[in-house]
């Protein structure tokens, strides 16, 4: 279906009006008036769009700001915009390639962090073998921080298991955890801590929760320094500067946003009944209903959620989002459709 502006908590089809359930604006802010006049000053103060090497002589505050907001809210020590999620990831692959002896992802990990000949991290649901052998290697693993079709977060205590002859070095792709889970939705970074990782390093799209178009690198100093004089980094423009600005003039917004969504979530948990019939936890704005027909069940109930082939199986995939910006009316409806099924 096409729509001619953008989509918030409600969405104009065919001169009918419908509940949105969609996208991946978790914390409402496209359409939030004080973010959208924040956005609209800097870009006044900034342009439109900055062509140039984040390298050149010339060098823009903005990004300086936006960086050290993102390095303070994911609680890392340095952090580096990039133009997306998906240059984010393979900026870090390709520093991290020449470092690595084996690669070993988590199942579903996103593509912007896949590299080719890198291992599953389970066989038959168990820790890869390769993992506890005595070869001394660096290794790193892949993973999302929320695995593709779930709503809880990646249990990551598994990794205690790995061999210490292993120098470990952890990739999470935070794309749709950072603004969500966390303190304030820092995400997970700061609470992964296990004594056998030498390094851990975060990557994210801004254009889910955060609302701008760019894409964030978090880790230590070194890395991020790294990252900064490779060629394709250097050969690249930035996210716009408008964006980056607006990233360290927000923090007040983001923290109240985060409080309205996880209000909306506290009511889906006490109203919203368990069922096989779809997957929902009260603290991810995502339920993930299995029941046949339920695309269609909903748009009857005036409801549209995202709805896609899913390419890997070629399955309809359909995704319930709660943003902050729905009203306890809306969810409401949503409810009394979903207890029903």
């Amino acid at each position: 279906m096409k729509v001619k502006q953008f989509p918030g908590r409600a969405i104009r089809v065919k001169d009918e009006d419908y509940l949105y359930f969609g996208g991946t604006a978790y914390l409402g802010l496209p359409t939030n008036p004080k973010f959208q006049q924040l956005l609209i000053k800097n870009i006044l103060v900034w342009g439109t769009a900055y062509g140039s090497s984040r390298n050149a002589n010339v060098q823009l505050t903005a990004y300086e700001n936006g960086e050290l907001f993102l390095a303070k809210y994911i609680k890392s020590t340095s952090a580096l915009t990039v133009s997306s999620g998906m240059l984010a990831g393979k900026i870090v692959l390709e520093v991290l390639k020449p470092q690595t002896d084996c690669f070993f992802h988590f199942p579903d990990t996103h593509a912007a962090i896949k590299i080719a000949g890198s291992l599953p991290f389970y066989i038959d649901k168990k820790l890869n073998p390769r993992l506890s052998d005595s070869i001394n290697e660096n290794i790193t693993i892949l993973t999302d921080a929320v695995p593709s079709l779930s709503t809880t977060a990646v249990e990551l205590s598994i990794l205690n298991e790995i061999s210490k002859t292993k120098e470990v070095t952890l990739l999470i792709d935070e794309s749709h955890s950072l603004g969500i889970l966390g303190e304030n939705g820092c995400g997970l970074y700061s609470s992964i801590d296990f004594p056998n990782i030498k390094r851990k390093i975060t990557i994210a799209s801004l254009g889910k929760a955060m609302g701008l178009s760019g894409g964030v690198i978090a880790s230590d100093v070194e890395f991020i320094n790294q990252i900064r004089n490779i060629d394709t980094f250097v050969s690249s423009a930035g996210m716009n500067p408008a964006f980056a600005q607006t990233l360290a003039e927000a923090a007040d917004i983001f923290v109240y946003q985060h409080k309205k969504l996880h209000v909306n979530l506290d009511y889906l948990g006490t109203h919203l009944n368990k069922s096989d019939k779809f997957k929902f936890a009260a603290n991810y704005p995502i339920i993930y209903p299995v029941a046949i027909g339920i695309n269609s069940i909903l748009y009857k109930s005036k409801i549209i959620i995202t709805n896609f082939k899913y390419l890997r199986d070629n399955k309809e995939l359909n995704r319930v989002v709660i943003t902050a910006n729905h009203k306890k009316k809306d969810l409401d409806i949503l409810i009394k459709v979903l207890n029903k099924i």
